[in-house]
């Protein structure tokens, strides 16, 4: 009986699974991210098969680490991962935990990236071919294991990062943790090259192999050599891990679809005189109380410190200086959607004649107290600890730039690009999922963090040039920014604040939705998709190719290569490698906007 409900119960998601995803498929915005993911997903599937079929078994067990750590990782970055079926949707059901959560499994497996996840694995049956018979026939039942261990990974790690976003303590301790994981993706070089002094492929294969995702390969290589009692013990481990992290999942959704959740009694009454001060004092609990607000700010700040601090594993030194700026280019990304993780409390502003203006100072001058002292300190202890005198002038004309520019851009940005999210007395068990606009929320994040860095161009341009007259430019432009930004957010809010209002609650309307799908229209797929490879990867040349070179060029700090293209170069390359980077940067940004530019022009004129 048991049994059968939970196939049924499973039959059922998975056919509500694949009607949500063929109703996804219709909005051209997420159809275009779908389909480049699933194309990177299977260039990068092909590229594990081709390890395998080399027979380059170090590398492959990395790969699979590699492969699960995303599973693991991804879904922190992406709003929670797919949460098409929440929990909470069968709360009043009459299924047992593990039948709903049996039933939520099966549906996640129905999906583009079970799908890609499960052609990386294939690599492991043609490892198989190449070893022995037996090899290929337990390659099959490792792949299933692998992939089931996978998914289940990747849901008990997002309902785990739940439940610590429930407290405080929490939602610092997940910050930190995914602050440093992130900037591990781009530092981490520097703790491989220095806790691995010469076989740095065979120590992190040794280490994948120990590790869950190398149990397959483990499995296959032992049946390759007849190791009977390894491969059973590498099966059985699979088998058993999926088992627990399997039972640790449900019981965690019992926790998120059974825990109640009451309001508290504030701790300490709002008391200012004025309408500036009143506004400014709420958005200041805001960020010190809402443990999203928190987590936010901590990973900002973390990220910054550890991007800049992971370098010291290999003695150098260069990128100390450089914390601060960069908590404050990711703390304008992280809060680009002000307005729209307010969601319908926005009424509470409109109601009020007048408040416009100072609830968009409010939050400016939040955003100041909560970023502006960590940062400068930071940036003083870590440039001093640098021991670089010429990064002086460079630091303190950037972080002026970049803490007015950030003030200024995020509220700018989410009057005129806020994205509708669920509103915080709704937010799920998953704090992490904050509405169907997952895709639009990641594309504001992203365009945020080339924003806010390009803030910082006048003020690195003058340092360089005019070395501490620099600050002073740093000084005029922040405040510039900050001010002029400012203003047009809160004329924007003052007068488009129903419509913004209405966004917020009912989502983008039938016209608007309409019109986004004609400009969509107006271009060919593989233009279109051109177009967003442009916009989503110009940051890569433009940056890590061109600018920070640049900056270490100009600053004397060469020593480190790292995966810049221009220091692995004869000097005389330098400025001509870093120039072309550049220039194919700003083309690839200037390409993508200009294509839905035009065809937004041909829309608005075929409409008049």
């Amino acid at each position: 009986m048991a049994v059968g409900l939970t196939y049924a119960t499973s039959q059922t998601l998975v056919r509500m699974r694949l009607a949500a995803f063929r109703h996804a498929l219709k909005d051209q915005n997420r159809l275009s991210w779908i389909g480049t993911g699933a194309f990177a997903g299977v260039v990068l599937a092909g590229g594990t098969i081709w390890v395998a079929a080399k027979g380059d078994l170090d590398v492959l067990v990395v790969a699979l680490a590699v492969w699960m750590l995303g599973w693991i990782v991804g879904p922190m970055f992406a709003g929670g991962g797919d949460e098409t079926l929440k929990p909470e949707y069968f709360s009043m059901l009459p299924l047992t935990p593990r039948t709903l959560s049996a039933g939520l499994l099966t549906a996640a497996l129905a999906g583009v990236a079970p799908i890609i996840s499960l052609l990386a694995l294939l690599s492991l049956v043609v490892l198989g071919t190449q070893l022995s018979v037996a090899a290929t026939l337990i390659a099959l039942p490792a792949v299933v294991l692998q992939l089931l261990c996978f998914v289940l990974a990747s849901r008990l790690a997002v309902a785990v990062y739940g439940v610590l976003l429930q407290v405080r303590s929490g939602a610092v301790l997940a910050a930190i943790v995914n602050a440093f994981i992130l900037a591990f993706t781009a530092q981490g070089w520097a703790l491989i090259v220095a806790f691995v002094s010469t076989d740095v492929q065979g120590t992190m294969a040794s280490g994948a192999r120990v590790a869950p995702s190398g149990w397959g390969l483990v499995a296959v290589e032992a049946a390759g050599r007849g190791d009977w009692l390894r491969v059973l013990l590498a099966l059985a481990g699979l088998a058993v891990l999926a088992v627990v992290m399997f039972v640790g999942w449900s019981a965690l959704l019992v926790r998120r679809t059974t825990a109640s959740r009451t309001g508290r009694k504030p701790r300490r009454l709002l008391t200012a005189t004025g309408p500036r001060d009143a506004a400014a004092a709420k958005e200041i609990r805001s960020w010190t109380r809402d443990l999203l607000y928190g987590h936010r700010a901590v990973f900002a700040i973390s990220y910054g410190l550890f991007f800049c601090l992971m370098p010291l594993a290999i003695g150098w030194k260069g990128m100390l200086p450089w914390a601060g700026p960069a908590a404050l280019v990711m703390a304008g990304s992280m809060a680009s959607n002000l307005y729209g993780s307010d969601g319908t409390a926005l009424w509470t502003t409109l109601m009020t004649p007048g408040s416009a203006g100072p609830d968009v100072r409010a939050r400016q001058r939040a955003f100041l107290l909560v970023f502006g002292p960590p940062t400068l300190l930071i940036t003083l202890l870590l440039t001093w600890w640098s021991g670089s005198s010429s990064a002086w002038p460079l630091v303190l004309s950037v972080l002026p730039a970049l803490l007015g520019g950030a003030a200024g851009l995020v509220v700018a940005c989410s009057v005129f690009a806020a994205v509708p999210t669920t509103d915080a007395h709704k937010r799920s068990g998953n704090p992490l999922n904050s509405g169907e606009n997952e895709s639009e929320t990641m594309g504001i994040v992203w365009v945020m963090l080339i924003l806010v860095s390009l803030t910082a161009g006048p003020a690195l341009g003058a340092a360089l040039a005019w070395s501490w007259w620099g600050v002073a430019v740093g000084v005029a432009s922040g405040v510039l920014a900050w001010w002029y930004l400012g203003r047009l957010a809160a004329v924007r809010l003052d007068q488009r604040g129903p419509e913004l209002l209405t966004l917020l609650r009912h989502g983008r309307s039938t016209t608007e939705q309409a019109k986004k799908a004609a400009v969509l229209d107006q271009l060919p797929r593989w233009r279109r998709t051109l177009a967003n490879y442009c916009l989503g990867f110009g940051a890569i040349p433009l940056f890590p190719q061109a600018v920070v070179p640049a900056v270490f060029i100009l600053t004397n700090n060469t020593d480190t290569k790292s995966w810049f293209l221009a220091l692995h170069l004869e000097p005389q390359w330098h400025w001509p490698v870093i120039i072309a980077m550049a220039v194919l940067g700003l083309s690839m940004y200037t390409y993508g906007g200009l294509t839905y530019l035009n065809a937004k022009k041909k829309v608005a004129a075929s409409s008049t």
